[in-house]
Parts: C-alpha cells; sequence; structure tokens
C-alpha cells in the first residue's frame, strides 16, 4: 500500500512519543501566477523519542493513532548537531582591539549630543503646542455647550 512520504523540520518535541513536524510547501496562483509559500504542521508519532527541535525527518502517513496523530516518523534526514561548522557559526571577518573602541566613543560622544539635544528641544516644543492664532479658534467667544434635555 502506498504512504504519502514528507520531508518537514520538527518544531517541538516536548511530548512523550509525539513530536511536531512542520511541511514547508508551495505552488503557482492560478490567477495571479504568484508563488505561494505555506506551511503544514504535522502530530508525528516518534515511538523512541529520537527526533529533537530543528532535526529534518521523513514522515509517513498511517492509520490514526490519536486524535490528531496520523504520521510515523520513518527516518532523521539530518541531526540539528550534524550541521557543518562553517554554517553554524559565522567566520569573524576583522577584529578590532577594545582599546581602541573605547577611546574612540568618548570623544564623538561628547562632541555630537550637547548640540543634537540643544537644537531638537525648541522645536519639538513648538511643534507640540500650536498657539491659538495657529489653531484658527478665538477664546474670546464661547459657544455654549448643551449639557442635555432640560
Amino acid at each position: 500500500m502506498h504512504h504519502r512520504e514528507f520531508l518537514g523540520q520538527v518544531i517541538s518535541d516536548k511530548m512523550d512519543k509525539t513530536a511536531v513536524v512542520t511541511v514547508k510547501w508551495s505552488r503557482v496562483h492560478p490567477l495571479y501566477q504568484k508563488r505561494i509559500r505555506k506551511s503544514t504542521r504535522f502530530y508525528v508519532h516518534d515511538p523512541k523519542n529520537e527526533c529533537h527541535i530543528g532535526d529534518t525527518v521523513r514522515i509517513i502517513e498511517i492509520r490514526p493513532l490519536s486524535k490528531t496523530k496520523r504520521w510515523l516518523l520513518k527516518e532523521i534526514i539530518l541531526r540539528r548537531n550534524d550541521i557543518p561548522e562553517f554554517i553554524q557559526e559565522p567566520e569573524v571577518v576583522a577584529e578590532v582591539e577594545p582599546e581602541v573602541v573605547a577611546e574612540a566613543e568618548p570623544e564623538v560622544v561628547a562632541e555630537v549630543e550637547p548640540e543634537v539635544v540643544a537644537e531638537a528641544e525648541p522645536e519639538v516644543v513648538a511643534e507640540a503646542e500650536p498657539s491659538d492664532s495657529e489653531m484658527g479658534t478665538n477664546n474670546d467667544e464661547k459657544t455654549p455647550q448643551s449639557g442635555g434635555n432640560a
């Protein structure tokens, strides 16, 4: 009997003998011809609790084992720990001595911050509180407010 098979990535392994695997797939929209990317989550039976978060696994469809579990872990293709080192950690291109950075930062901050703060504060206050003449209202003429039915 033919069973459906998918490749996916384990996103949760907190349950006993069950893992959650996400399978990513895409299709082309029939009208707009744009590729649509989707993902589906499957609850997978893992009898030996072998897989862990980040593992790439192959799953197959089986008879229902519970309300949500209808897939079985067939094999672990790539473990999270087996990823090559050159992919896990990025290479440092240039190293700067901490003493040089510490000496350069106080000078730059001392020169820039007082000027920026002194110029920015009066403009912000003037824009935040417009005067009555800018609003076009006259406070001399007050209209009575309706207080409801009398």
